[in-house]
């Protein structure tokens, strides 16, 4: 399998704006987990924010499923916060981490927060399997 690019642009936290590039990483599973990355600079650092989301389709009833199931407190053995986002159509995550300049330390750092994410959703998956007529009733 091919390494996929990411690129992480500076945001600019007034406008929303994307504004300069200031780094990019090969990423070499499971990219399609991302739904989207950039930085900002808050308080005279810069923080890293990617968006986790699913990697299938889901029935409306496991939205809220995967939401109470999945545990955010995962993260913090690395030193990162994530936090839900139930604004899209599929259940998403924010994680947010210090930027750093070193690329081989981002491109490990992304790398491990999808593992881990990837794995929690595996858990999440089969911990809901069975529970459709609860979230139904």
């Amino acid at each position: 399998m091919e390494d996929t690019v990411i690129v992480i642009m500076l945001k600019n936290p007034e406008t929303g704006f994307l504004e300069s590039e200031i780094g990019s990483y090969k990423i070499a599973d499971d990219d399609e987990l991302i739904y989207n990355i950039f930085a900002v600079e808050e308080n005279g650092s810069v923080k890293t924010h990617i968006k986790l989301t699913i990697d299938k389709e889901i029935e409306d009833w496991e939205y809220s499923a995967i939401f109470d199931y999945y545990d955010t407190e995962i993260f913090e053995a690395i030193g990162v916060s994530a936090q839900e986002d139930d604004n899209g159509y599929d259940p998403m995550w924010e994680i947010v981490f210090d930027f750093d300049d070193n690329i081989a330390v981002m491109e490990e750092r992304i790398s491990n927060i999808l593992k881990m994410h990837k794995s929690e959703l595996s858990d999440v998956y089969a911990a809901i399997k069975d529970l459709k007529e609860e979230y139904t009733d």
